[in-house]
């Protein structure tokens, strides 16, 4: 008997999954990796916490065996954490079930298992997404753009004529009556030096001037530095106040905790 070719077995799989399982799929294509937690209040709000989280588990089991997510378990200081641990991302066949008739477009990513800082810095970006979409549903601003990495990453030419790249985190705009915020987020976890800081910072800087932002969505996104606490806080604050002085209110530094509010337009962090 043959095996089925590749096109054919994605199709069969394709067949299979319903809208529910799709939407797992699109969400994981978006963040890259998120945790059981953040994949049931995104897609599992129905029921009783106990009912949600069991039903979470049961989707994506069923998801891994069909083999269309990848399953890590999560490593908090040199241990995996067990079955309650679990984070996951696509896997080569679930990028093909996406590459027809859905988002992907031809684009595949290589699947690999994060090193744990990576791990955890993947997943407090996509904790953001996760509360800017439960901000949205309970109609406290909308989300109207999210644009997880690689998609929010901006190319422009530098100034000897080479090709520069600004890599932040994520692209947010949101809505909130009649105005728009967007913002280009960068999670700082404190694991980059401050020269490292100043770096990004220039190189935002340096976009910022070459105008092509602004020709393109008609506007230069705030770049806000999304910090664990309000030492690092202060410490990045002191990073951009050494900046060119007409580029500083490019800069926003706030806590990771009130972001949305921050990324919004409410009260910045108090280092902010």
């Amino acid at each position: 008997m043959k095996t089925p070719s590749s096109a054919v077995r994605v199709d069969q799989v394709r067949r299979r999954l319903n809208d529910r399982d799709m939407a797992v799929l699109t969400v994981l294509h978006r963040v890259r990796l998120a945790s059981l937690r953040q994949l049931q209040r995104l897609l599992v709000v129905d029921g009783s916490p106990a009912a949600r989280t069991r039903r979470a588990q049961l989707l994506l089991t069923r998801l891994t065996k069909r083999g269309v997510v990848t399953r890590f378990s999560r490593i908090i200081g040199g241990l995996r954490a067990g079955s309650s641990g679990y984070i996951y991302g696509l896997s080569a066949l679930g990028q093909a079930v996406l590459d027809t008739g859905g988002p992907l477009g031809g684009r595949r990513r290589r699947v690999w298992e994060a090193k744990p800082y990576f791990q955890d810095h993947m997943l407090a970006v996509s904790e953001l997404y996760v509360r800017l979409v439960e901000q949205h549903r309970l109609g406290q601003g909308d989300l109207l753009d999210y644009d997880a990495e690689p998609a929010a990453w901006r190319h422009f030419t530098g100034s000897g004529g080479e090709l520069v790249v600004v890599k932040p985190d994520a692209y947010v705009r949101l809505g909130a009556g009649a105005i728009e915020h967007s913002s280009f987020i960068e999670v700082d976890l404190t694991t980059e030096t401050l020269p490292t800081i100043q770096r990004k910072s220039q190189r935002y800087i340096d976009y910022w001037r070459s105008g092509m932002e602004q020709q393109w969505r008609g506007v230069f996104p705030k770049v806000v530095w999304l910090v664990q606490n309000e030492q690092r806080a202060e410490r990045i604050t002191s990073v951009t106040r050494k900046l060119a002085s007409d580029a500083q209110a490019l800069f926003d530094v706030g806590l990771l905790d009130a972001a949305t509010q921050l990324l919004g337009g409410g009260v910045q962090g108090a280092a902010a």
